[in-house]
């Protein structure tokens, strides 16, 4: 079972800002696909937004791009993800998760059943 750890989350006004951090042991961050993905009430796992770790390259979902950015630090296997502006349809439990898989295209990057190990979340809560 591979450890992912994400952290950061809390409540904040419309508008606001956050930044969550999900850590993967060495081995899994090496050269992966690592995705952030929300889970808002009564919603499905909605992945948005990838990174490359080898390569650096990112896509997100329309609906957070512009907004939120996501990035890494390959010294401590951990990346981030800046959200700015956000809004109360941004309220969710936020998890990440990572795979071998390579290119990152969203077609399944995005897709919650490509995934096997999850972390335990961050809640994200934005009040209007």
């Amino acid at each position: 079972q591979v450890q992912l750890l994400e952290s950061g989350g809390g409540s904040v006004e419309a508008g606001g800002s956050l930044r969550l951090s999900c850590t993967a042991p060495v081995y899994t961050y090496s050269a992966s696909c690592m995705v952030w993905f929300r889970q808002g009430p009564g919603k499905e796992r909605e992945g948005i937004a990838v990174i490359h770790t080898g390569t650096n390259s990112t896509d997100y979902d329309d609906s957070v791009k512009g907004r939120f950015t996501i990035s890494g630090d390959n010294a401590r296997n951990t990346i981030y993800l800046q959200m700015n502006s956000l809004k109360p349809e941004d309220t969710a439990m936020y998890y990440c998760a990572y795979s071998g898989r390579y290119p990152c295209a969203r077609w399944w990057a995005f897709q919650y059943s490509a995934y096997a190990n999850w972390g335990q979340g961050t809640q994200v809560t934005v009040s209007s």
